[in-house]
Protein backbone atom coordinates (compact mmCIF):
# COMPACT_ATOMS: atom_id res chain seq x y z
CA UNK A 1 0.00 0.00 0.00
CA UNK A 2 1.11 3.66 -0.84
CA UNK A 3 2.02 6.00 1.69
CA UNK A 4 -1.76 7.40 0.76
CA UNK A 5 -3.14 4.43 0.72
CA UNK A 6 -2.17 4.61 4.57
CA UNK A 7 -3.37 7.94 5.19
CA UNK A 8 -6.65 6.79 3.19
CA UNK A 9 -7.05 3.81 5.48
CA UNK A 10 -6.27 5.67 8.54
CA UNK A 11 -8.98 8.09 7.99
CA UNK A 12 -11.59 5.16 7.56
CA UNK A 13 -10.40 3.35 10.42
CA UNK A 14 -11.01 6.95 12.27
CA UNK A 15 -14.52 7.32 10.56
CA UNK A 16 -15.51 4.05 11.20
CA UNK A 17 -14.76 5.26 15.15
CA UNK A 18 -16.31 8.66 15.56
CA UNK A 19 -19.62 8.84 17.37
CA UNK A 20 -20.58 11.62 15.67
CA UNK A 21 -22.46 11.26 12.10
CA UNK A 22 -21.42 14.88 11.46
CA UNK A 23 -18.06 14.99 11.51
CA UNK A 24 -18.05 11.13 10.03
CA UNK A 25 -20.07 12.59 6.46
CA UNK A 26 -17.29 15.70 6.75
CA UNK A 27 -14.28 12.79 6.70
CA UNK A 28 -16.10 11.05 4.16
CA UNK A 29 -16.12 13.82 1.52
CA UNK A 30 -12.02 14.92 2.49
CA UNK A 31 -11.57 10.93 1.51
CA UNK A 32 -13.63 11.39 -1.59
CA UNK A 33 -12.32 14.47 -2.64
CA UNK A 34 -8.92 13.33 -2.01
CA UNK A 35 -9.05 9.92 -3.75
CA UNK A 36 -10.43 11.76 -6.78
CA UNK A 37 -7.47 13.67 -7.20
CA UNK A 38 -8.04 16.85 -5.68
CA UNK A 39 -4.84 18.04 -4.55
CA UNK A 40 -6.27 20.61 -1.60
CA UNK A 41 -8.33 18.24 -0.18
CA UNK A 42 -4.97 15.59 0.21
CA UNK A 43 -3.35 18.22 1.89
CA UNK A 44 -6.34 18.77 4.16
CA UNK A 45 -6.31 15.21 4.78
CA UNK A 46 -2.78 15.15 5.57
CA UNK A 47 -3.04 17.82 7.60
CA UNK A 48 -5.89 16.34 9.71
CA UNK A 49 -4.17 12.83 10.43
CA UNK A 50 -0.62 14.66 10.97
CA UNK A 51 -0.94 13.89 14.77
CA UNK A 52 -2.93 13.91 17.68
CA UNK A 53 -4.38 17.45 18.54
CA UNK A 54 -1.72 17.46 21.65
CA UNK A 55 -3.00 18.26 24.76
CA UNK A 56 -0.26 20.47 27.33
CA UNK A 57 -0.69 23.26 29.79
CA UNK A 58 -2.97 24.70 27.66
CA UNK A 59 -5.53 21.80 27.42
CA UNK A 60 -6.93 21.19 23.74
CA UNK A 61 -7.47 23.98 21.30
CA UNK A 62 -7.58 23.71 17.72
CA UNK A 63 -10.30 24.30 14.85
CA UNK A 64 -13.20 21.93 14.96
CA UNK A 65 -13.53 19.17 12.09
CA UNK A 66 -13.01 15.30 11.80
CA UNK A 67 -9.94 13.87 12.19
CA UNK A 68 -7.55 13.53 14.91
CA UNK A 69 -5.64 16.86 14.53
CA UNK A 70 -9.07 18.82 15.15
CA UNK A 71 -11.71 19.58 18.07
CA UNK A 72 -14.51 16.64 17.79
CA UNK A 73 -16.09 14.73 19.51
CA UNK A 74 -13.74 11.88 19.19
CA UNK A 75 -10.96 13.94 20.34
CA UNK A 76 -12.44 15.05 23.56
CA UNK A 77 -14.09 11.76 24.15
CA UNK A 78 -10.53 10.69 24.38
CA UNK A 79 -9.58 13.80 26.65
CA UNK A 80 -11.98 13.30 29.00
CA UNK A 81 -10.74 9.42 29.51
CA UNK A 82 -7.48 10.14 30.11
CA UNK A 83 -8.39 12.64 32.40
CA UNK A 84 -10.59 10.80 34.76
CA UNK A 85 -8.08 7.68 34.45
CA UNK A 86 -5.18 10.16 35.20
CA UNK A 87 -7.65 11.48 38.68
CA UNK A 88 -7.75 7.71 39.28
CA UNK A 89 -4.41 6.71 39.10
CA UNK A 90 -1.80 9.57 39.49
CA UNK A 91 -4.78 11.13 41.63
CA UNK A 92 -5.47 8.46 43.48
CA UNK A 93 -9.08 9.37 43.75
CA UNK A 94 -11.38 6.63 42.74
CA UNK A 95 -14.65 7.81 42.19
CA UNK A 96 -13.35 11.54 41.00
CA UNK A 97 -15.51 14.61 41.26
CA UNK A 98 -15.45 16.71 38.08
CA UNK A 99 -16.89 20.18 37.41
CA UNK A 100 -17.65 20.78 33.44
CA UNK A 101 -18.29 24.60 32.09
CA UNK A 102 -18.82 25.26 28.71
CA UNK A 103 -19.11 28.16 26.45
CA UNK A 104 -21.45 29.25 23.85
CA UNK A 105 -19.07 28.38 20.81
CA UNK A 106 -20.02 25.96 18.39
CA UNK A 107 -20.36 22.34 20.06
CA UNK A 108 -19.61 23.58 23.65
CA UNK A 109 -22.47 22.22 25.13
CA UNK A 110 -21.90 18.56 23.22
CA UNK A 111 -18.11 18.56 24.33
CA UNK A 112 -19.35 19.19 27.83
CA UNK A 113 -22.12 16.64 27.78
CA UNK A 114 -19.38 14.13 26.39
CA UNK A 115 -17.23 14.73 29.18
CA UNK A 116 -19.69 14.34 31.78
CA UNK A 117 -21.04 10.95 30.59
CA UNK A 118 -17.16 9.69 30.65
CA UNK A 119 -16.77 10.70 33.97
CA UNK A 120 -19.71 9.52 35.02
CA UNK A 121 -19.18 5.84 33.62
CA UNK A 122 -15.87 5.77 35.02
CA UNK A 123 -17.68 6.20 38.40
CA UNK A 124 -17.13 9.33 39.22
CA UNK A 125 -19.36 12.52 40.17
CA UNK A 126 -19.75 14.74 37.18
CA UNK A 127 -21.30 18.50 37.70
CA UNK A 128 -22.15 20.62 34.15
CA UNK A 129 -22.93 24.39 34.95
CA UNK A 130 -26.28 25.31 34.21
CA UNK A 131 -25.88 27.39 30.98
CA UNK A 132 -22.93 28.97 28.84
CA UNK A 133 -21.17 31.24 31.74
CA UNK A 134 -17.77 32.67 31.55
CA UNK A 135 -14.84 30.56 32.21
CA UNK A 136 -13.87 32.23 35.84
CA UNK A 137 -17.27 30.99 37.15
CA UNK A 138 -15.46 27.34 36.22
CA UNK A 139 -12.48 28.06 38.18
CA UNK A 140 -14.47 29.29 41.03
CA UNK A 141 -16.83 26.31 41.37
CA UNK A 142 -13.79 23.84 41.14
CA UNK A 143 -12.72 24.90 44.77
CA UNK A 144 -16.22 26.14 45.88
CA UNK A 145 -17.83 22.81 45.33
CA UNK A 146 -14.44 20.69 46.33
CA UNK A 147 -13.80 18.76 43.03
CA UNK A 148 -11.29 17.24 42.24
CA UNK A 149 -10.97 19.08 38.75
CA UNK A 150 -12.54 21.36 36.19
CA UNK A 151 -13.29 21.01 32.78
CA UNK A 152 -13.62 24.09 30.48
CA UNK A 153 -14.99 24.08 27.13
CA UNK A 154 -13.57 27.07 25.38
CA UNK A 155 -11.12 28.45 23.22
CA UNK A 156 -11.07 32.01 24.93
CA UNK A 157 -10.71 34.67 22.18
CA UNK A 158 -9.82 32.14 19.35
CA UNK A 159 -11.29 32.54 15.87
CA UNK A 160 -15.26 31.03 15.53
CA UNK A 161 -13.71 27.79 13.80
CA UNK A 162 -11.98 26.59 16.65
CA UNK A 163 -12.73 25.63 20.22
CA UNK A 164 -10.66 23.85 23.17
CA UNK A 165 -10.44 22.02 26.54
CA UNK A 166 -9.32 23.67 29.58
CA UNK A 167 -8.28 21.56 32.50
CA UNK A 168 -8.08 22.58 36.18
CA UNK A 169 -6.59 20.51 39.03
CA UNK A 170 -8.44 20.40 42.45
CA UNK A 171 -6.46 23.90 43.93
CA UNK A 172 -8.82 25.54 41.22
CA UNK A 173 -5.39 26.13 39.03
CA UNK A 174 -4.33 25.49 35.38
CA UNK A 175 -2.49 22.58 35.08
CA UNK A 176 1.14 22.54 34.70
CA UNK A 177 4.04 19.80 34.14
CA UNK A 178 4.17 16.87 35.06
CA UNK A 179 0.23 16.58 35.07
CA UNK A 180 -0.42 17.79 31.22
CA UNK A 181 2.31 14.95 30.00
CA UNK A 182 0.67 12.68 32.53
CA UNK A 183 -2.60 13.08 31.56
CA UNK A 184 -1.87 13.16 27.30
CA UNK A 185 -0.14 10.03 28.08
CA UNK A 186 -3.84 8.56 29.33
CA UNK A 187 -5.16 10.26 26.35
CA UNK A 188 -3.20 8.10 23.76
CA UNK A 189 -3.97 5.01 26.02
CA UNK A 190 -7.01 5.29 24.42
CA UNK A 191 -6.66 3.41 21.21
CA UNK A 192 -10.50 3.72 20.22
CA UNK A 193 -13.33 5.96 21.39
CA UNK A 194 -15.59 2.55 21.12
CA UNK A 195 -14.04 1.10 24.45
CA UNK A 196 -14.77 4.60 26.12
CA UNK A 197 -17.59 3.87 28.60
CA UNK A 198 -20.33 6.65 28.45
CA UNK A 199 -23.32 7.01 30.90
CA UNK A 200 -25.44 9.62 29.57
CA UNK A 201 -27.77 9.80 32.63
CA UNK A 202 -26.36 9.85 35.44
CA UNK A 203 -24.41 13.56 35.16
CA UNK A 204 -26.06 16.56 36.64
CA UNK A 205 -26.66 20.15 36.07
CA UNK A 206 -26.30 22.37 38.69
CA UNK A 207 -28.53 25.46 39.52
CA UNK A 208 -28.03 28.98 39.14
CA UNK A 209 -26.97 29.36 42.48
CA UNK A 210 -23.62 28.51 42.05
CA UNK A 211 -23.53 31.46 39.87
CA UNK A 212 -25.55 33.51 42.90
CA UNK A 213 -22.15 32.91 45.04
CA UNK A 214 -19.92 34.03 42.51
CA UNK A 215 -21.43 37.18 41.82
CA UNK A 216 -21.56 37.38 45.70
CA UNK A 217 -17.75 36.60 46.05
CA UNK A 218 -16.31 38.86 43.32
CA UNK A 219 -18.81 41.77 44.77
CA UNK A 220 -16.73 41.22 47.56
CA UNK A 221 -14.00 42.56 45.84
CA UNK A 222 -14.77 46.00 46.32
CA UNK A 223 -14.85 48.11 49.09
CA UNK A 224 -18.76 48.74 50.08
CA UNK A 225 -18.06 52.23 51.11
CA UNK A 226 -15.93 53.10 48.01
CA UNK A 227 -17.65 55.64 45.73
CA UNK A 228 -19.80 54.17 42.61
CA UNK A 229 -20.96 57.07 40.71
CA UNK A 230 -19.09 55.70 37.81
CA UNK A 231 -20.35 55.48 33.55
CA UNK A 232 -19.36 52.10 31.59
CA UNK A 233 -20.25 51.22 28.38
CA UNK A 234 -19.49 47.48 27.96
CA UNK A 235 -19.03 44.49 25.57
CA UNK A 236 -18.79 40.78 25.59
CA UNK A 237 -17.68 40.77 22.01
CA UNK A 238 -20.83 38.12 21.15
CA UNK A 239 -19.03 36.01 24.10
CA UNK A 240 -20.87 34.59 27.50
CA UNK A 241 -19.48 37.92 29.70
CA UNK A 242 -22.81 40.61 29.27
CA UNK A 243 -25.24 39.12 31.39
CA UNK A 244 -22.62 38.17 34.47
CA UNK A 245 -20.73 42.04 34.16
CA UNK A 246 -24.71 43.16 34.14
CA UNK A 247 -25.19 41.23 37.89
CA UNK A 248 -22.16 41.58 38.93
CA UNK A 249 -21.99 45.54 38.74
CA UNK A 250 -25.18 45.40 40.18
CA UNK A 251 -24.75 43.22 42.77
CA UNK A 252 -21.39 45.59 43.52
CA UNK A 253 -23.85 48.84 44.02
CA UNK A 254 -22.60 50.30 40.01
CA UNK A 255 -25.03 51.67 37.76
CA UNK A 256 -25.91 49.29 35.04
CA UNK A 257 -23.02 49.04 32.32
CA UNK A 258 -24.32 50.18 28.72
CA UNK A 259 -23.77 47.42 26.31
CA UNK A 260 -23.23 47.13 23.15
CA UNK A 261 -26.19 45.79 21.87
CA UNK A 262 -24.81 44.31 18.59
CA UNK A 263 -22.61 42.32 20.26
CA UNK A 264 -24.21 41.46 23.52
CA UNK A 265 -26.24 38.26 23.09
CA UNK A 266 -23.56 35.03 22.65
CA UNK A 267 -23.08 33.97 19.01
CA UNK A 268 -20.68 31.71 18.13
CA UNK A 269 -19.80 33.04 14.90
CA UNK A 270 -18.46 36.23 15.87
CA UNK A 271 -20.47 38.35 13.04
CA UNK A 272 -19.22 41.91 13.90
CA UNK A 273 -15.66 41.09 14.84
CA UNK A 274 -13.11 39.95 12.45
CA UNK A 275 -10.95 38.28 15.15
CA UNK A 276 -13.21 38.21 19.14
CA UNK A 277 -9.66 39.56 20.92
CA UNK A 278 -9.98 42.79 22.56
CA UNK A 279 -6.11 43.11 21.79
CA UNK A 280 -6.56 43.06 17.87
CA UNK A 281 -7.13 46.04 16.08
CA UNK A 282 -10.86 47.14 15.12
CA UNK A 283 -12.05 44.50 17.94
CA UNK A 284 -13.61 47.24 20.15
CA UNK A 285 -14.45 49.68 17.70
CA UNK A 286 -18.25 49.20 18.11
CA UNK A 287 -17.58 50.02 22.05
CA UNK A 288 -15.93 52.64 21.01
CA UNK A 289 -17.66 54.27 18.75
CA UNK A 290 -20.84 53.75 21.57
CA UNK A 291 -18.69 55.97 23.73
CA UNK A 292 -18.72 58.94 21.32
CA UNK A 293 -22.27 58.91 21.21
CA UNK A 294 -23.42 58.61 25.06
CA UNK A 295 -20.24 59.57 26.75
CA UNK A 296 -19.06 57.36 29.49
CA UNK A 297 -16.22 57.63 32.01
CA UNK A 298 -14.81 54.38 31.09
CA UNK A 299 -14.98 51.40 28.15
CA UNK A 300 -14.94 47.52 29.40
CA UNK A 301 -14.60 44.93 27.00
CA UNK A 302 -14.06 41.16 27.52
CA UNK A 303 -12.78 38.62 25.82
CA UNK A 304 -15.76 35.95 24.57
CA UNK A 305 -15.16 33.78 27.56
CA UNK A 306 -14.50 36.56 30.11
CA UNK A 307 -11.59 35.80 31.49
CA UNK A 308 -9.75 38.59 29.80
CA UNK A 309 -10.77 42.70 30.41
CA UNK A 310 -9.92 45.63 28.21
CA UNK A 311 -10.43 48.97 29.04
CA UNK A 312 -10.67 52.37 27.06
CA UNK A 313 -10.22 55.80 28.49
CA UNK A 314 -11.01 59.31 26.54
CA UNK A 315 -7.58 60.65 26.63
CA UNK A 316 -8.27 64.96 26.38
CA UNK A 317 -4.87 65.61 24.42
CA UNK A 318 -5.66 62.87 21.56
CA UNK A 319 -7.23 63.91 18.17
CA UNK A 320 -9.27 67.01 18.06
CA UNK A 321 -10.98 67.50 21.63
CA UNK A 322 -10.18 64.50 22.87
CA UNK A 323 -10.67 60.94 21.42
CA UNK A 324 -10.71 57.12 23.32
CA UNK A 325 -8.08 55.06 23.15
CA UNK A 326 -7.50 51.84 24.51
CA UNK A 327 -5.10 51.13 27.26
CA UNK A 328 -2.53 48.45 27.23
CA UNK A 329 -2.53 45.31 29.00
CA UNK A 330 0.41 46.68 31.13
CA UNK A 331 -1.05 50.09 31.98
CA UNK A 332 -4.09 48.14 33.93
CA UNK A 333 -2.17 46.02 35.61
CA UNK A 334 -0.44 48.91 36.61
CA UNK A 335 -3.22 50.51 37.91
CA UNK A 336 -5.42 47.52 39.33
CA UNK A 337 -1.78 46.62 41.02
CA UNK A 338 -1.62 50.80 42.33
CA UNK A 339 -4.91 50.14 43.63
CA UNK A 340 -4.34 46.90 45.39
CA UNK A 341 -1.17 48.65 46.89
CA UNK A 342 -2.90 51.58 47.65
CA UNK A 343 -5.61 49.56 49.52
CA UNK A 344 -3.15 47.09 51.23
CA UNK A 345 -1.88 43.75 50.86
CA UNK A 346 -2.11 41.14 53.92
CA UNK A 347 1.46 40.62 55.75
CA UNK A 348 2.98 38.52 53.30
CA UNK A 349 1.41 39.04 50.40
CA UNK A 350 2.73 39.03 46.98
CA UNK A 351 2.46 40.81 43.73
CA UNK A 352 3.44 38.59 40.38
CA UNK A 353 3.34 39.27 36.98
CA UNK A 354 4.38 37.20 33.53
CA UNK A 355 7.89 37.49 32.77
CA UNK A 356 6.67 39.15 29.24
CA UNK A 357 4.56 42.18 31.22
CA UNK A 358 6.12 45.40 32.03
CA UNK A 359 8.72 45.70 35.06
CA UNK A 360 6.59 48.79 36.42
CA UNK A 361 4.36 46.65 39.10
CA UNK A 362 7.56 45.62 40.39
CA UNK A 363 8.99 48.92 40.86
CA UNK A 364 5.91 49.66 42.67
CA UNK A 365 6.00 46.52 44.61
CA UNK A 366 9.42 47.26 45.71
CA UNK A 367 8.70 51.00 46.84
CA UNK A 368 5.72 49.69 48.78
CA UNK A 369 8.10 46.78 50.91
CA UNK A 370 5.73 44.22 48.69
CA UNK A 371 7.00 41.17 47.79
CA UNK A 372 7.20 41.00 43.85
CA UNK A 373 7.78 37.41 41.77
CA UNK A 374 8.03 36.85 37.99
CA UNK A 375 7.13 33.78 36.68
CA UNK A 376 6.95 32.10 33.18
CA UNK A 377 3.86 33.11 30.72
CA UNK A 378 0.07 31.77 31.70
CA UNK A 379 -1.89 32.26 34.52
CA UNK A 380 -1.03 28.46 34.89
CA UNK A 381 1.83 29.56 36.81
CA UNK A 382 0.52 32.87 38.10
CA UNK A 383 -1.91 31.42 40.31
CA UNK A 384 0.15 29.06 41.45
CA UNK A 385 2.56 31.90 43.44
CA UNK A 386 2.36 31.31 47.18
CA UNK A 387 0.33 34.14 48.77
CA UNK A 388 -0.68 35.70 45.15
CA UNK A 389 -2.49 39.05 46.31
CA UNK A 390 -2.48 40.15 42.57
CA UNK A 391 -1.20 39.07 39.70
CA UNK A 392 -1.36 39.90 35.85
CA UNK A 393 -0.12 39.34 32.12
CA UNK A 394 -0.18 41.52 29.74
CA UNK A 395 -2.47 39.76 27.05
CA UNK A 396 -5.09 41.53 29.32
CA UNK A 397 -5.36 38.89 32.12
CA UNK A 398 -5.99 40.14 35.88
CA UNK A 399 -6.18 38.21 39.13
CA UNK A 400 -7.32 40.60 41.69
CA UNK A 401 -9.33 38.15 44.12
CA UNK A 402 -7.04 35.19 44.02
CA UNK A 403 -8.90 33.48 47.52
CA UNK A 404 -12.28 33.48 44.86
CA UNK A 405 -10.80 32.68 41.27
CA UNK A 406 -6.78 31.49 41.11
CA UNK A 407 -7.08 32.22 37.35
CA UNK A 408 -7.56 35.63 35.27
CA UNK A 409 -10.89 36.66 35.78
CA UNK A 410 -12.25 39.26 33.44
CA UNK A 411 -15.41 40.18 35.96
CA UNK A 412 -13.69 40.70 39.01
CA UNK A 413 -10.90 42.88 37.56
CA UNK A 414 -13.60 44.90 35.36
CA UNK A 415 -15.07 45.84 38.78
CA UNK A 416 -12.23 46.41 40.49
CA UNK A 417 -11.28 48.70 37.60
CA UNK A 418 -14.32 50.64 38.29
CA UNK A 419 -13.29 50.78 41.93
CA UNK A 420 -10.91 52.93 40.96
CA UNK A 421 -12.18 54.94 38.09
CA UNK A 422 -14.98 56.17 40.32
CA UNK A 423 -13.14 56.72 43.19
CA UNK A 424 -10.51 59.01 41.33
CA UNK A 425 -13.37 60.80 39.59
CA UNK A 426 -14.69 61.55 42.83
CA UNK A 427 -11.82 63.77 43.64
CA UNK A 428 -11.44 65.36 39.90
CA UNK A 429 -8.81 62.70 38.79
CA UNK A 430 -8.89 60.17 35.98
CA UNK A 431 -6.93 57.23 35.53
CA UNK A 432 -4.95 58.68 33.00
CA UNK A 433 -3.83 61.07 35.85
CA UNK A 434 -3.35 57.74 37.83
CA UNK A 435 -0.83 56.71 34.89
CA UNK A 436 0.87 59.94 34.99
CA UNK A 437 1.45 59.85 38.73
CA UNK A 438 2.83 56.24 38.41
CA UNK A 439 5.20 57.08 35.22
CA UNK A 440 6.51 60.57 37.58
CA UNK A 441 7.11 58.31 40.49
CA UNK A 442 9.05 54.82 39.19
CA UNK A 443 9.99 56.23 35.43
CA UNK A 444 8.07 55.91 32.23
CA UNK A 445 7.61 52.52 31.22
CA UNK A 446 6.65 52.15 27.66
CA UNK A 447 5.93 48.70 26.38
CA UNK A 448 4.96 47.44 22.71
CA UNK A 449 5.01 43.83 21.09
CA UNK A 450 4.35 42.35 17.62
CA UNK A 451 3.89 39.17 16.28
CA UNK A 452 5.35 37.26 13.43
CA UNK A 453 2.71 35.00 11.99
CA UNK A 454 3.42 31.62 9.85
CA UNK A 455 2.17 28.71 8.28
CA UNK A 456 4.81 26.48 8.52
CA UNK A 457 5.93 26.11 12.23
CA UNK A 458 9.50 25.23 11.47
CA UNK A 459 9.91 28.63 10.38
CA UNK A 460 9.64 29.68 14.03
CA UNK A 461 12.29 27.06 15.00
CA UNK A 462 14.46 28.64 12.72
CA UNK A 463 13.72 32.38 13.66
CA UNK A 464 14.62 31.07 17.29
CA UNK A 465 17.95 29.57 16.31
CA UNK A 466 18.97 32.46 14.60
CA UNK A 467 18.09 34.74 17.85
CA UNK A 468 19.74 32.38 20.10
CA UNK A 469 22.96 31.25 18.01
CA UNK A 470 23.49 34.64 16.46
CA UNK A 471 22.58 37.54 18.41
CA UNK A 472 23.30 41.55 17.83
CA UNK A 473 25.73 42.74 19.96
CA UNK A 474 23.36 46.19 19.67
CA UNK A 475 20.23 46.66 19.20
CA UNK A 476 18.89 50.40 18.32
CA UNK A 477 22.19 51.46 18.82
CA UNK A 478 22.48 50.33 22.63
CA UNK A 479 24.65 47.94 23.83
CA UNK A 480 23.06 44.42 24.60
CA UNK A 481 24.84 43.64 28.43
CA UNK A 482 22.97 40.31 29.08
CA UNK A 483 20.90 37.31 27.05
CA UNK A 484 19.47 35.02 28.87
CA UNK A 485 18.73 31.54 27.04
CA UNK A 486 15.26 30.84 28.74
CA UNK A 487 15.21 27.42 27.49
CA UNK A 488 18.39 26.83 29.80
CA UNK A 489 16.46 28.58 32.77
CA UNK A 490 18.66 31.48 32.67
CA UNK A 491 16.92 34.07 34.43
CA UNK A 492 16.15 31.65 37.88
CA UNK A 493 13.01 30.40 35.85
CA UNK A 494 12.00 27.18 35.03
CA UNK A 495 13.15 26.68 31.35
CA UNK A 496 10.62 27.50 29.11
CA UNK A 497 11.63 28.52 24.71
CA UNK A 498 12.12 31.77 24.39
CA UNK A 499 15.35 34.44 24.99
CA UNK A 500 15.48 37.55 26.76
CA UNK A 501 18.08 40.81 26.54
CA UNK A 502 18.65 43.27 28.60
CA UNK A 503 20.08 46.61 27.17
CA UNK A 504 22.86 48.98 28.67
CA UNK A 505 20.08 51.60 29.13
CA UNK A 506 17.50 49.37 30.63
CA UNK A 507 15.48 48.11 28.25
CA UNK A 508 14.55 44.70 27.27
CA UNK A 509 13.71 42.41 24.77
CA UNK A 510 12.24 39.00 24.90
CA UNK A 511 11.31 36.90 22.42
CA UNK A 512 8.99 33.59 22.34
CA UNK A 513 6.86 31.49 20.53
CA UNK A 514 3.27 31.45 21.28
CA UNK A 515 1.48 28.66 23.13
CA UNK A 516 -1.65 28.87 21.03
CA UNK A 517 -0.94 30.15 17.89
CA UNK A 518 1.51 29.95 15.12
CA UNK A 519 3.11 32.47 15.51
CA UNK A 520 6.64 34.18 17.29
CA UNK A 521 5.60 36.88 19.48
CA UNK A 522 8.63 39.38 20.66
CA UNK A 523 7.72 41.88 23.15
CA UNK A 524 10.00 45.39 24.31
CA UNK A 525 9.96 47.37 27.26
CA UNK A 526 11.70 51.03 27.55
CA UNK A 527 12.00 52.32 31.16
CA UNK A 528 12.66 56.34 31.01
CA UNK A 529 13.39 58.15 34.25
CA UNK A 530 11.25 61.57 34.40
CA UNK A 531 14.72 63.65 35.42
CA UNK A 532 14.26 66.56 37.96
CA UNK A 533 13.68 69.65 35.53
CA UNK A 534 12.56 67.84 33.15
CA UNK A 535 8.92 67.07 32.06
CA UNK A 536 6.69 63.63 32.14
CA UNK A 537 5.83 64.67 28.12
CA UNK A 538 9.64 64.89 27.27
CA UNK A 539 10.26 61.76 28.99
CA UNK A 540 7.31 59.55 27.13
CA UNK A 541 8.62 61.56 24.00
CA UNK A 542 12.34 59.90 24.56
CA UNK A 543 10.85 56.75 25.80
CA UNK A 544 8.61 56.93 22.31
CA UNK A 545 11.68 57.45 20.46
CA UNK A 546 13.48 54.43 21.43
CA UNK A 547 10.65 51.90 21.19
CA UNK A 548 9.94 52.57 17.97
CA UNK A 549 13.94 52.04 16.90
CA UNK A 550 13.40 49.09 19.24
CA UNK A 551 10.60 47.47 17.10
CA UNK A 552 12.31 49.05 13.55
CA UNK A 553 15.67 46.70 14.80
CA UNK A 554 13.36 43.63 16.17
CA UNK A 555 11.31 43.52 13.26
CA UNK A 556 14.53 43.06 10.28
CA UNK A 557 15.72 40.76 12.88
CA UNK A 558 12.63 38.54 13.34
CA UNK A 559 12.09 38.77 9.34
CA UNK A 560 11.09 35.02 7.78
Amino acid sequence: MTPYGDLVAAARAWRDDDPDPVTRAELDAVVDAAEAGDEAARADLQDRFSGMLQFGTAGLRGALGAGPNRMNRAVVLRAAAGLTAYLRTEGGVAEPAVVIGYDARHMSDVFARDTAAVVTAAGGRAMVLPHPLPTPVLAYAVRHLGADAGVMVTASHNPPQDNGYKVYLGDGSQIVPPADAQIAAHIAAVTAVAQVARDDDGWETLGDDLVEDYLDAVAAVVDPQAPRDLAVVHTSLHGVGDDVVRRAFARAGFPAPVAVAEQAQPDPDFPTVAFPNPEEPGAIDAALALATRVGPDLVVANDPDADRCAAAVLDPVAGDGGAWRMLRGDEVGALLGSHVLERGVPEGGVLACSIVSSRLLAAMARAAGVRHEETLTGFKWIGRVPHLAFGYEEALGYCVAPGTVRDKDGVSAALLLAELAASLKASGRTLLDRLDELAVAHGVHATDSFSVRVEDLSLIDALMARLREAPPSQVAGVQVERRDDLARGDGGLPPTEGVRWFLADGSRVIARPSGTEPKLKVYLEVVEPVATGSSLVDAREAAGRKLAALRTDLSALTTV
